[in-house]
């Protein structure tokens, strides 16, 4: 890999790796209270890169990781769980008082005019004067009203916020009146909180009252106690109508992951040339596809070529005439004739000269058998005049139709050689070339003889019991003898 390439990857790489988000808001898992409803989406890339060097070629593979965080935030209301509809608590415990919750110190449970302007039906009153600590820490109480609601049906576990309301007619201003609400999980603590409605002095009369509590993490269990003090012993606070509501976080968190893996191999021209045709007639015969992972091949099924006897009837016939006209070759032969008649005619030549001198010196009768002589060469004078026969070549002409049929032949394939359309082609132009079209017309066929009934039948051997006896015979023999040498 370039340096260049190597500094665009680091880029990338640099880029990619921040998290991107899409933030509705934060709701950490300790938050105290409600968070704010929403969708936060956040992203994560991180990015691998991995180099191995086989020798042949060096696989670089990057490997991509995205993973989005999705987490939705909604806010859940339990409804009022003093509310017997909602099966939080039972007929007694009911936050319409028609019921005395029960608690510490004296208490009346007035109705009709004594219940002031908190209605006509049931309310609470305090008539207690005392001036101690509650059962829930509260200091100057006298009376308290006392109710304990579970809640572990809600799964609460990521914090929230616990909302009352309660309605009070304090007609005397030196009475005092609180409202208290702790929350648990199990026997530990999550939240406590008292709100003094109305303190002594204070002239109030008759009230709506609203608060709330925060409380983080899980919460299954809410005591709420209401207390106060009558201090002139008349008409001591009254309540009705009392309502707990819990809101609380609901968080859903969902992880996916997108994983993006490239493979990139750079080869290094080492491949044996053997090796590559290998790889290049897997591609050319095969179909190859993958599948989770692993690679499959599909062989692909070549065109197979109609061969009949008219097609390469036309074949050679389209190559006979492109044929080009054969050039005639003159063809020099240099025989031993000729070589014989050049030597003779120089012999000739020598013997001429030497008649003439002879002629003057000797008889006459030698001039007779120079004549003689002299007759003889004329004769083979004649021979080099004639032209020498050309002799025959002893090789065959090639034919147009022949060299048509060989060049047919010699298109085939040697990867199809040994195809069925190969040997059928090849066998179809033999048919032409030797006349044989008509040597499949015929064809004779061979009934398969059933030859069950000799199979069935058993050759019995009159002497293989001897046989077998003789064996037996020569193996004791041989058994004895060795027991005989082992004393």
């Amino acid at each position: 890999m370039k340096k260049q390439d190597i500094f665009i990857w680091v880029v990338i790489l640099s880029i990619l790796i921040l998290p991107f988000s899409l933030k509705a808001n934060t709701c950490l898992p300790d938050v105290e209270g409600l968070c704010i409803p929403g969708v936060t989406i956040t992203e994560d890339t991180q990015i691998d890169i991995t180099e191995e060097d086989k020798g042949t070629e060096i696989i670089t593979t990057t490997t991509t990781t995205v993973t989005t965080t999705t987490t939705t935030v909604t806010n859940e209301d339990s409804g009022d769980i003093l509310d017997g509809d909602n099966d939080y608590v039972g007929t007694s415990k009911e936050g319409d008082m028609d019921y005395d919750w029960s608690g510490q110190g004296p208490a009346s449970m007035p109705s009709g005019n004594s219940c002031g302007q908190l209605g006509t039906d049931k309310c609470a009153m305090i008539t207690g004067s005392g001036n101690s600590t509650s059962t829930m820490g509260v200091d100057g109480m006298g009376t308290t009203f006392f109710n304990t609601i579970d809640i572990s049906d809600l799964q609460i576990d990521n914090g929230g916020e616990v909302k009352y309301s309660i309605k009070v007619d304090k007609q005397d201003a030196q009475d005092r009146i609180y409202m208290h609400v702790s929350g648990f999980n199990g026997t530990t603590s999550v939240f406590s909180g008292t709100d003094v409605l109305s303190e002594s002095g204070v002239s109030t009369g008759y009230q709506s009252y609203n608060g709330s509590f925060n409380f983080s993490g899980v919460l299954d269990k809410i005591i709420v106690e209401v207390g106060g003090r009558d201090i002139n012993m008349a008409i001591g606070p009254m309540f009705d109508d009392v309502s707990i509501n819990v809101f609380y976080n609901v968080i859903n968190t969902i992880v996916t992951q997108h994983i993006t893996t490239l493979e990139e191999i750079y080869y290094l021209d080492i491949f044996n040339p053997v090796e590559l045709d290998f790889v290049e007639e897997v591609f050319e015969y095969n179909d190859i596809s993958m599948e989770e992972g692993e690679i499959s091949f599909t062989p692909v099924e070549p065109e197979v070529e109609d061969v009949t006897l008219a097609s390469v009837e036309l074949e050679i016939a389209e190559i006979e005439i492109n044929l080009p006209e054969p050039e005639p070759e003159i063809v020099e032969v240099e025989t031993e004739l000729e070589m014989e008649i050049e030597m003779e005619m120089e012999e000739i030549v020598v013997v001429e000269a030497e008649p003439e001198e002879e002629t003057i010196e000797e008889s006459q009768e030698e001039p007779q058998e120079s004549e003689q002589k002299e007759l003889q060469p004329k004769e083979k004078e004649k021979d080099p005049e004639e032209k020498p026969k050309e002799e025959k070549s002893s090789e065959p002409k090639v034919t147009k139709k022949e060299k048509a049929a060989t060049k047919i032949v010699k298109k085939i394939d040697d990867k199809a050689r040994y195809d069925d359309a190969a040997q059928t082609k090849t066998l179809i132009v033999m048919q032409i070339l030797g006349n044989t079209k008509t040597f499949f017309d015929s064809q004779a066929y061979i009934q398969d003889t059933n030859v069950t009934e000799y199979l069935n039948k058993t050759i019995d051997d009159p002497y293989g019991m001897l046989f077998n006896k003789a064996q037996n015979e020569t193996m004791n023999d041989m058994v004895n003898s060795q027991w005989q040498k082992s004393r």
